[in-house]
């Protein structure tokens, strides 16, 4: 089958490789569309350490069941189907917690660290446990589909995040996990949605697509903006989707005393943390990672029109054009969000 391989980092290129046989309660998805997430970008260049060469990546896909294994339940050949990010046991003390994201022996598809290699959707076909698998409703398209797993992100860390009516809240980074908080805060609880990032055209269609205020932090003072805007109080939450010191620190400080900050952005493998000022604020930190039971519910709001994630999507190409979006995602080209590589 045809394949998207990281043969070095900074390097992609197609191939042929085996196809993978189903057994047990596996199903095999032949892949429509496969999107380039930012974990696959610094995985790219190898400064995450979590996609070490040769590997297939991607891990936000959907596609149609070819074939299932003898055990799978619940499917179809012809099936329309996205599937989650990970495998997981559901034995572990965690699965038993619904705390899947945190197996004790999960895998994510197309991952490839110290621990395990598992090779992932940028492919004509790939294998997935029937637990993972998710049909999608007729209304919703393949790209939209695969627009589930990064919903998903975004709703499991809203879900952690105690947000309450007529809360301020403030994004940093407006790519597209930051877009997908965007949409769904708008829908929930919160009565102002400060945006910030450094890319005047996210930041445009943040604005477009329901961001209340929208601040470039390489132009503005960002913390001085926040409290202009809350009468010197700071926000009530902040999203991080970066992961770097800078912003986790402006999330800090943008914030009122018992304010709520969660981490989403895992960029940077160490960050310098502002200590004091969180204990002082007695501010509470969240960790968000992954998901657990949110692609159901996130399929359903594409599908019902709530989420609209269509305008996120930058460009829709050929997988064989895989070099030339990684290069252009690396290099951060303005206003390029989400690219979808279609097979």
């Amino acid at each position: 089958m045809k394949a998207l391989v990281l043969e070095e980092y900074g390097k992609v290129v197609i191939k042929d490789v085996p196809k993978p046989q189903v057994s047990g309660n596996r199903v095999l998805i032949k892949i429509e569309a496969c999107s380039i997430c930012g974990s696959d970008v610094h995985g790219f260049d190898g400064s995450s350490g979590r996609r070490q060469p040769p590997l297939i990546m991607g891990h936000e896909a959907a596609g149609v069941i070819e074939e299932i294994g003898r055990q799978a339940t619940g499917f179809v050949p012809g099936d329309r189907v996205t599937f989650d990010s990970s495998e997981y046991c559901g034995k572990c003390s965690f699965c038993a917690k619904g705390k899947s994201n945190l197996c004790t022996t999960g895998k994510v598809f197309g991952v490839s660290c110290d621990t395990y290699h598992k090779d992932g959707a940028m492919a004509q076909y790939i294998t997935v446990p029937d637990y993972s698998v998710y049909k999608i409703p007729d209304e919703v398209s393949f790209v939209e589909a695969a627009m589930a797993e990064p919903l998903s992100v975004a709703l499991h860390a809203i879900n952690l995040t105690d947000i309450k009516l007529g809360d301020t809240a403030i994004i940093f980074g407006a790519g597209t996990i930051g877009s997908m908080l965007l949409k769904l805060m708008k829908i929930s609880n919160c009565a102002s949605v400060i945006m910030v990032d450094i890319d005047d055209l996210k930041l445009d269609l943040a604005k477009k697509t329901g961001a209340d205020i929208c601040i470039n932090s390489a132009k503005e003072d960002v913390v001085e903006r926040v409290m202009q805007i809350t009468n010197f109080q700071g926000a009530d939450v902040a999203f991080e989707a970066v992961g770097i010191t800078q912003t986790v620190t402006a999330g800090i400080e943008s914030l009122k005393k018992c304010g709520i900050l969660t981490l989403l952005g895992n960029v940077s493998r160490m960050i310098d943390f502002p200590l004091q000022k969180t204990v002082v604020k007695e501010l509470s930190i969240v960790a968000s990672c992954a998901v657990t039971t949110e692609y159901e519910r996130s399929l359903k709001l594409i599908g019902m029109g709530k989420i609209d994630v269509k305008d996120i999507v930058s460009q829709i190409v050929p997988i064989e054009r895989g070099q030339e979006m990684f290069d252009r995602l690396h290099d951060g080209e303005k206003g390029l969000i989400k690219v979808v590589l279609t097979l």
